[in-house]
């Protein structure tokens, strides 16, 4: 019974961040990066302000996803804004382990989006889950190309 209640939290969080993502939209003056997933459909654009220090000073993204994909990318935003690129990456790595049915100790460090562990039980929508985090290592190995 207990799991149940939790299961049905993990859902509730998940389709608030369908519902209401947090950081939808474009920056100005920064550069859109932009995937697909060509399973599905999915697009996102991604945009991210870098800071002089190297952190993540904002991001936004949009396009069009699934429940699962909108909610990966809110939550994604979520956990690394303000990160540094490297940080944001090592997030990026632990949630692409996760999200494959690895047990991460450092989990806990992805917030809301370790809540996302389950879609693992579903191949078909990996790739969902994993669009925007796959973004943001694009972005970042960009950013890490033209220093």
């Amino acid at each position: 019974m207990a799991l149940s209640k939790l299961d049905s939290l993990y859902m509730a969080v998940i389709s608030d961040h369908s519902k209401h993502p947090h950081h939808r939209g474009k920056l100005d003056n920064v550069e859109v990066l932009e995937m697909h997933n060509p399973t599905c459909g999915d697009v996102i654009k991604l945009s991210i302000s870098i800071d002089e220090q190297g952190k993540i000073a904002d991001i936004a993204f949009d396009g069009d996803g699934c429940s699962i994909s909108t909610a990966s990318a809110s939550m994604m935003t979520d956990a690394v804004i303000g990160k540094t690129l490297d940080e944001a990456q090592d997030l990026a790595n632990i949630f692409s382990s996760m999200i494959q049915g690895h047990e991460e100790k450092e989990q806990e460090s992805l917030g809301e989006a370790a809540l996302l562990a389950g879609v693992g039980k579903f191949p078909q929508r990996i790739k969902c889950a994993t669009l925007s985090w796959n973004a943001l290592k694009k972005a970042i190995e960009r950013h890490q190309e033209q220093k």
